[in-house]
């Protein structure tokens, strides 16, 4: 597979949200954007808060514009803090680094995109977004080692 379309982007965000009401994780919103950055799927739980979509793209949208998953923004960006700030000066607020953020590789390793996922813990968060994943036959970029 070489592409990341809608009904596959819908798919995994549904996915991940069935997972969070299946183990009682908090309600999220789900972003799935192509490797371009442009949201494929934006899905809320009915109970998540109205900022949950806007942070959940965020932190999607962060880890394409890195090239790396949310663990590792969240390793640069508390280590070289200005360098983040001057990101978000220039996008406008829209890179949230932290986990919860997750490429999408296709099993040869291309990046087809990534999901961000906003609700819970953020390592609730990614844990929905690595089964979401899986379930889809993809596989996982956290940022730490590829998951999948």
């Amino acid at each position: 597979m070489h592409t990341l379309n809608l009904l596959l982007a819908i798919h995994i965000a549904s996915s991940a949200i069935r997972i969070a009401q299946e183990t009682g994780i908090k309600p999220l919103a789900v972003a799935v954007l192509d490797a371009a950055g442009h949201p494929l799927a934006v899905l809320r739980d009915e109970q998540a808060s109205f900022l949950r979509p806007q942070i959940a793209t965020g932190k999607a949208r962060g880890c394409l514009g890195m090239g790396f998953g949310g663990r590792e923004l969240a390793r640069r960006a508390h280590v070289m803090p200005a360098f983040f700030d001057a990101i978000n000066s220039l996008t406008g607020g829209e890179v949230i680094p932290v986990a919860g953020g997750v490429l999408i590789r296709n099993t040869e390793g291309q990046i087809l995109g990534a999901i961000g996922i906003s609700g819970d813990t953020s390592d609730n968060d990614e844990r929905c977004a690595l089964q979401a994943i899986d379930i889809a036959g993809l596989v996982a970029d956290t940022g730490d080692q590829l998951a999948g």
